[in-house]
């Protein structure tokens, strides 16, 4: 189409086109990105000034994907696309991570990225494609924004590197790693692996590069195809002879409150610091022609924001001192205890200083795992779950209690994949694990792996071994000159440095990861440092875990519902089930079980009781009977005829009663034996070459009054 500009580029054998000029002409930028049939549109608006009072940077990353997309109808009654789902939310995210570090700083104005998915070929995701275009529709707009950024998914399959692989490529492989990054330089990981050991996580991330900087050149490509120049972009320093006047009046002051190790004694000692600083400004500088406070409440956050950060660093660059008075790679005091719960299937408290998680585990049937309903196809359900929150009561705040946030949908997808790994894959149970957030002072999302992982033992389900999460830190700088790596950071910590390298795993390698940067890319001795300083404190971790629970119980708790299974054959599914599920129900409401059914005739009974499940187990069996000749059975009359009575003998198997068989008398009707509804005792005498089946009741009770006699 006229107008259009595009650019191409090969990735592993398939074709990755950015496309602009064609669609959303009055944004900012927009492009669209296809990678096969797969297509992402995302387009980038901002303000032309910040809002008046806005203390921080306005960055809204949206993403959703169009059922169109796959040619489909959304579910539901109104059929369109409701609220964004999980899937969507953590896309959105993972766009937003590896951009908002590239705003320059004092950059306040604000930008809206709104990408979604329009095309698919459903045979892979295109949580890569979203952030590609995201990236690429910010570097051909006016936007200040450090960038182009790449992106891939990279697996391994039989010790092979796949880039973006497909839906079957991914369940064979022991890697899913969505790696971002700019020329040169690490940016964002996020994913989870099988165990698989440092050196080749870092090698894989290597390799993905490779297709990274491909993805990058072509944005530049496009940028200059548009005509238009390089960017050029510098931070906006905050005033400095402001910042001398504050750093003068309570420079060292601050720096001794930053030093208190407990938290809530701290952030009272910064917060009067804070307000006495504010009132010297404000009588410093005065009001302006206008009658407005020169230095006003909001230019002073970013003052004295300034400060903390420039003091906090300081602290550790220059004295070696952390704000609690660990050593660098000190991970705080551990307690944890196992079974604090007294009806749950499984239970954990774990501490790690200040930051607290409350574990717990549910255990039920197949029927009650996450119905998985997304566009790019791939998993139709989930069977492990784990569910994060985070009450405003853990900073010991008061808060808005409501609906979900962002932040806890990707912490709680953070540790379940990390988790989801060491499940066993043939366990007959949906497991769902919830953490509550009972204190927060940094990394609570690893405390929840911690925490998670112990409850999972508690509740006795065999994981395969037990994981554990950490992060590490950096502090660096402003000229890169010092680079200094710390384990197990504070949220303060977290604030002030530049990373937040989050990894978690078992003795044998990597489960799950995920990075925040708030500096502009690591170079690959700083990944390779931080990979080892975290699995040298995952080993401690470990060890202190095993101590409080050593392995997985023996026994599942005895409130967890138990589970016989049997097999039935595959043409018995039918008549298990029955007309619209009405056989499986009416067994699931007299036994009092649950009954899951495979497509290959497995049956899981779940039950808490031994007759109910008995009771379950009989009617199943009796679903694949087959008639014996021989065989007493009570069955069911269904019809009446002059000839005799149809009588049900097993599910969907009924028999002749002959009316000469009825009793060892001669009878004037069957109505004088029974009718319809009636329970009746009856043998099996023969089943012929068609299958049909021959009764007797005379024969029946005949046998039935000789066991009495004898018994």
């Amino acid at each position: 189409m006229n107008g259009t500009t595009s650019v191409s580029v090969d990735v592993c054998g398939t074709q990755l086109t950015i496309e602009t000029g064609l669609l959303a002409k009055q944004a900012a930028g927009a492009v669209t990105v296809r990678f096969g049939d797969s297509v992402v549109f995302s387009a980038v608006t901002n303000t032309d000034k910040p809002r008046e009072g806005i203390d921080f940077f306005p960055l809204q990353v949206e993403y959703r994907e169009k059922f169109y997309a796959a040619g489909r109808f959304p579910g539901g009654f109104f059929k369109r696309e409701q609220r964004p789902s999980e899937k969507e939310i953590l896309i959105a995210r993972m766009c937003d991570r590896p951009i908002r570090p590239l705003f320059p700083d004092g950059y306040y104005n604000d930008v809206q990225i709104n990408s979604m998915l329009i095309s698919s070929d459903c045979e892979r995701e295109a949580d890569f494609l979203a952030v590609n275009a995201a990236s690429a529709a910010l570097h051909i707009s006016d936007v200040p924004f450090m960038g182009p950024i790449g992106c891939v998914r990279i697996g391994r399959i039989n010790g092979e590197w796949v880039i973006n692989p497909t839906h079957e490529q991914r369940k064979q492989s022991d890697l899913d790693l969505l790696y971002a990054g700019l020329r040169g330089k690490f940016l964002m990981m996020e994913g989870s692996a099988d165990q698989i050991p440092e050196a080749d996580f870092l090698a894989a991330m290597k390799r993905a590069h490779e297709e990274v900087e491909k993805i990058i050149d072509l944005q530049i490509e496009l940028r200059r195809k548009l005509g238009k120049p390089d960017k050029v972009i510098d931070d906006q320093e905050e005033d400095p002879e402001k910042l001398g006047f504050i750093r003068g009046l309570a420079g060292d002051r601050l720096a001794d409150a930053l030093l208190i190790a407990d938290k809530l004694t701290r952030q009272d000692a910064v917060s009067a610091i804070k307000d006495e600083l504010l009132a010297a400004c404000q009588e410093k500088y005065g009001k302006d022609e206008d009658g407005h406070w020169v230095v006003d409440a909001v230019k002073f956050v970013h003052l004295f924001d300034a400060l903390e950060i420039e003091t906090v660093r300081r602290n550790f660059l220059e004295k070696g001192k952390r704000i609690d008075g660990r050593g660098q790679h000190e991970i705080r005091p551990l307690s944890a205890q196992v079974g604090v719960l007294p009806r749950t299937h499984g239970s954990a408290i774990f501490n790690r200083g200040e930051t607290q998680s409350l574990a717990t585990v549910t255990l039920g049937a197949k029927k009650d795992s996450q119905d998985l309903d997304s566009v790019t196809g791939g998993e139709a359900c989930k069977q492990f779950m784990l569910h994060y929150n985070f009450p405003p009561y853990c900073t010991g705040e008061v808060g808005r209690v409501g609906s979900l946030g962002r932040r806890e949908i990707g912490h709680g997808a953070l540790a379940e994949r990390s988790l989801a790994e060491v499940i066993p894959q043939d366990f007959p149970y949906a497991v769902r694990v919830v953490s509550e957030i009972m204190g927060s002072n940094g990394s609570s999302s690893m405390a929840s792996i911690c925490c998670g992982c112990l409850a999972l033992m508690d509740a006795g389900i065999p994981i395969k071994t037990p994981v554990a999460g950490i992060s590490a830190g950096l502090f660096t700088t402003k000229d890169m000159s010092k680079r200094i790596l710390v384990t197990d950071i504070l949220g303060a910590e977290d604030h002030c440095g530049d990373m937040d390298f989050k990894v978690a795993g078992s003795r044998k390698g990597i489960t799950g990861f995920q990075v925040d940067l708030k500096i502009r890319g690591l170079t690959w001795d700083l990944v390779e440092g931080a990979l080892e300083e975290t699995r040298a404190a995952r080993m401690k971790i470990l060890d202190f875990m095993e101590s409080v629970i050593p392995a997985p119980r023996d026994n599942l708790s005895p409130f967890a519902p138990r589970i016989a299974t049997m097999t039935i054959p595959t043409d018995k599914i039918g008549a298990l089930i029955g007309p619209g599920g009405a056989n499986i129900r009416r067994i699931q409401e007299v036994t009092g079980t649950q009954i899951d059914i495979e497509e290959d005739g497995t049956v899981n009974i779940y039950s808490n009781n031994e007759a109910s499940m008995k009771a379950a187990q009989d009617e199943v069996a009796a679903i694949s009977a087959e008639a014996e000749e021989g065989k007493i059975y009570e069955g069911t009359v269904t019809g009446i005829k002059e000839f005799g009575a149809f009588v049900q003998i097993l599910p969907g198997k009924d028999g002749l009663c002959h009316i000469s068989e009825m009793a060892d008398r001669r009878i004037g009707k069957v109505e004088d034996i029974c009718k319809v509804g009636d329970k009746m005792w009856v043998k099996c005498i023969g089943i012929d070459d068609r299958g049909r089946i021959k009764l007797s009741r005379r024969d029946a009770m005949r046998d039935l009054d000789a066991q009495q006699q004898n018994s």
